[in-house]
């Protein structure tokens, strides 16, 4: 999503933003119901969805401070757990 390379979907973290209460969260399995954006599973990809905000344009919503570095942790863990 934010280097708009064409990758598989496994090779991809999706993030998703929960139908009723907005909240963002990495869903591992891919499955969960909500708006989704699909990461690559490359550190610098992550940061630069974050800081350039096309995460949050593509799950519409505002992405603060607090949630944007509970996200790099979660995507980090998953990362870690596909390899």
């Amino acid at each position: 999503m934010a280097c708009r390379a064409g990758r598989a979907k496994r090779d991809l973290v999706r993030v998703v933003r929960a139908p009723r209460t907005g909240e963002l969260s990495v869903d591992p399995r891919g499955k969960a119901s909500g708006r989704g954006a699909y990461l690559c599973r490359d550190a610098a990809c992550v940061d630069r969805g974050l800081r350039e905000g096309s995460l949050g344009r593509a799950l519409g919503a505002t992405i603060d401070d607090t949630a944007r570095e509970r996200l790099r942790t979660e995507v980090a863990g998953a990362m870690r757990q596909a390899t």
